[in-house]
């Protein structure tokens, strides 16, 4: 199942094997009706992907004995130990790194994890049983995969299933999962969203949030504090500690906005990539720089210094405070919402905002794309291709996107396409929607669109509601700069998605941001002495 240049890294990989390794198979390849041939189908794909893998180490060996309800599905298993990971599916495509991640790390290779994060995994108190839905085109799905993976290689008493839920879409609809990644602890909900190891412990772990706030708030001054972790902020804290001085990273998630992007094919010298590897290689990149990260933080405030040449304050959502001589604000943007009865109610139950993570839990069903630009017409070409139909609305009188698109579009035999076309309500029964309302601006009538879900592609909005009355925003809420990536306020900079730069790319984004901290490492130079011992660089 595997080309020859994959087949020939993974043996590589597998050579770091420690402990012997089982792969327990639940299958079937003995169908009796219709309604077992795709199972029966994946069952043999699934035995030859495992049949494969032991083939690459002598420490693999596959059983054909499981007796896990879901079929296909396996169990990677250390021989001997309670420790082992489970998927529901045949773990290829955005998730073949977490079957390869998995092996690894059951069979002895320690996860990536910080040791003060381990000990919080190790520390843990009673069982938990976790169950993933992802979908294999879902970016977002691999990180809350390997991340629930790892904790149950580090503690026992965890135990996780990664599930696609285009293989298993009875127990999808039966338990009402609109949305991947959607995660469920001992049979109840517990998390919707690309999640990182560190916010799923600090869910559990309910003490963890108070430690780190009072952690971050006994931090000395930096020289250079960047807000935001996507491109700009990244670019911005290379530059910042290759001068030397003291750098501090405060953001959100970092890579921002990117861990949300599919294909990238214009990152120049990087012919193609996808959001989640870009932001590993950022985050990766900053780590080779003494760089203070500080991950899961949200700026809810920006206090200028009561005095000419003080220190500028950045409060968090945790109750912790930071400060800087000087400040990037790189905090990008988000999806914009349509802003209208229902949408919250449903959203992730039917509204939701990522075609490639989601569409495959509406194959066969009715589903509407909002926004007629380029990202919600692409949206629409590549969801006809799983559901039943598409009714794409635009708000405006002719559709937005490039001629190439459009066309492609009006050719798909199961697409609707409504211009003058305003949303004005979600409905649905409760728990799931199960139509939208618009109106035709040409005529002033309202119509009702029976349909299962609806995805939202109408552009975005910049994160910066926490700095109004602070720092200078343009009418559409970006941070006005000038040419150096300066703000009205002397020692504070922005850059990315959420300043008035006119075009909103990553490549743009990291010179801004590069920009942006030459331009305070100028202003610190020629204001007064650094806040505290320059760093070393690496």
């Amino acid at each position: 199942m595997l080309d020859t240049r994959l087949a020939a890294q993974l043996r590589t990989h597998l050579e770091k094997l420690a402990h012997p390794v089982e792969l327990i198979a639940s299958i079937d390849v003995t169908p009796s009706s219709a309604s077992t041939t795709t199972t029966a189908r994946k069952s043999t794909e699934l035995l030859e992907l495992l049949d494969e893998l032991a083939t690459m180490s002598s420490l693999i060996t596959v059983r054909r004995d499981g007796t896990d309800s879901r079929r296909p599905s396996f169990r990677i298993a250390r021989t001997g130990s309670p420790i082992g990971v489970d998927f529901a599916g045949i773990p290829l495509g955005h998730e073949f790194t977490s079957l390869v991640l998995a092996l690894l790390q059951v069979g002895g290779h320690p996860p990536k994890v910080t040791d003060e994060v381990a000990a919080q995994v190790r520390a843990l108190d009673g069982e938990y049983v976790f169950e993933t839905f992802f979908s294999l085109s879902c970016q977002n799905c691999p990180d809350v995969v390997q991340a629930l993976n790892a904790m149950s290689v580090l503690n026992p008493n965890v135990r996780h299933v990664a599930i696609d839920g285009a293989l298993f879409q009875g127990e999808v609809d039966e338990r009402q999962v609109m949305a991947v990644p959607s995660v469920f602890l001992n049979g109840q909900p517990f998390a919707q969203g690309r999640m990182t190891l560190e916010q799923i412990v600090a869910k559990l772990d309910t003490g963890a949030a108070e430690r780190t706030a009072t952690a971050i708030d006994a931090k000395d001054p930096f020289d250079v504090l960047v807000v935001g972790g996507g491109p700009a902020g990244a670019a911005a804290a290379v530059y910042a500690a290759r001068k030397g001085i003291r750098t501090g990273v405060a953001a959100d998630r970092f890579g921002g906005q990117v861990l949300d992007t599919m294909g990238i094919e214009n990152l120049i010298s990087v012919p193609k990539t996808d959001g989640p590897k870009l932001a590993a290689a950022l985050e990766a990149h900053v780590a080779d720089y003494e760089v203070d990260v500080m991950n899961l933080q949200t700026a809810t405030e920006l206090v200028p210094p009561s005095e000419p040449g003080g220190l500028y304050e950045v409060r968090l959502q945790s109750g912790a405070t930071l400060r800087s001589r000087s400040v990037v604000l790189s905090t990008g943007a988000r999806w914009r919402s349509m802003n209208v009865p229902g949408e919250e109610q449903y959203r992730n139950k039917g509204v939701t905002y990522c075609p490639h993570c989601d569409g495959p839990l509406f194959k066969g069903k009715r589903v509407a794309v909002i926004g007629g630009g380029n990202s919600g017409v692409e949206a629409a070409i590549d969801l006809a291709g799983l559901v039943s139909h598409v009714t794409l609305l635009e708000f405006d009188d002719r559709l937005r996107a490039d001629d190439v698109l459009q066309r492609k579009l009006h050719s798909l035999p199961n697409v609707t396409v409504l211009t003058s076309a305003r949303t004005t309500e979600v409905i649905g029964d409760g728990s799931r929607l199960t139509a939208l309302v618009y109106e035709d601006r040409t005529t002033g009538a309202v119509h009702t669109i029976d349909l299962e879900g609806i995805f939202v592609q109408i552009g975005l909005l910049p994160n910066t509601e926490w700095l109004r009355g602070t720092v200078e925003l343009s009418n559409r809420g970006e941070i006005v700069i000038d040419d150096r990536g300066q703000t009205n306020l002397p020692g504070v900079f922005a850059a990315g998605d959420c300043t008035t730069v006119p075009f909103k790319q990553i490549v743009i984004a990291m010179g801004a941001g590069s920009t942006a901290a030459l331009a305070a490492f100028d202003h610190l130079i020629r204001t007064s002495a650094p806040a505290a011992p320059a760093l070393a660089t690496v």
